[in-house]
């Protein structure tokens, strides 16, 4: 897919920033929108229909946290890719973007090149999502879980809901081998890649949010290793 085929919505109450960024993004071929605070983003992303949205944390009006909760509480942008851009590097304040649904984290100032990079990567996981063992119409069926690959959704007991992409690829990796130790490390290449620089915490946040979604039971922790899908059905 080229560039051109991407769409990218810029969010920053920053106007340099915007620009900036924009300039850069836009010399690569990307399709580029911005807004300047969390309302706003919301209104240009239902027009705009991004594939990945770079907010900022600290906005007027609404900021990116509550921009991004917004967003992946509306059904249409269920896969869509989020990611913050911000000066703000405590940990507090990326879990805080993580558990909101965030699929990954840029510390400002960056690189033009560095940049560059960082959105290439993210776009370019997004559809590498596969499952060699799994049925050709994309459904992944384990006791009384469901995946739909195609979709993007869980059936659970007869209900259907999506997932952050983070947590669904997650969900993919686990599940693509039951009873398999996931190692941390391997998790982390796997889901965010190994050029990418997350926090130690990222990984238990995922989990946790999963937990909480598809219930206790079928993620097992083993302590000091990583993390294993088991069939409690």
């Amino acid at each position: 897919m080229e560039n051109s085929n991407y769409k990218i919505l810029l969010v920053d109450d920053e106007d340099d920033i915007l620009e900036f960024l924009s300039y850069n993004l836009k010399k690569e071929g990307f399709q580029v929108s911005t807004a300047s605070n969390g309302k706003e983003a919301i209104d240009k992303a239902k027009k705009f229909n991004p594939h990945l949205i770079i907010l900022d944390v600290m906005m007027p009006e609404m900021d990116g946290i509550e921009t991004c909760e917004e967003i992946r509480s509306l059904p249409e942008f269920s896969d869509v890719i989020i990611s913050f851009l911000t000066a703000r590097g405590e940990d507090y304040s990326q879990i805080a973007g993580f558990e909101a649904g965030a699929d990954d984290y840029i510390n400002k100032p960056i690189k033009p090149k560095v940049f560059i990079s960082r959105v290439k990567a993210l776009l370019k996981r997004s559809g590498r999502i596969s499952d060699k063992d799994s049925a050709s119409n994309g459904l992944i069926t384990i006791g009384n879980i469901s995946i739909d690959r195609e979709r993007y959704v869980i059936i659970q007991n007869g209900k259907e809901f999506s997932l952050p992409r983070k947590e669904f690829e997650l969900l993919i990796l686990l599940v693509s081998r039951p009873q398999k130790v996931f190692t941390r490390d391997v998790i982390y290449s796997s889901i965010w890649g190994e050029k990418i620089i997350v926090g130690d915490r990222t990984i238990d946040v995922h989990i946790r949010k999963l937990r909480e979604k598809i219930g206790d039971k079928y993620i097992q922790t083993v302590k000091g290793v990583g993390y294993k899908f088991i069939d409690a059905n």
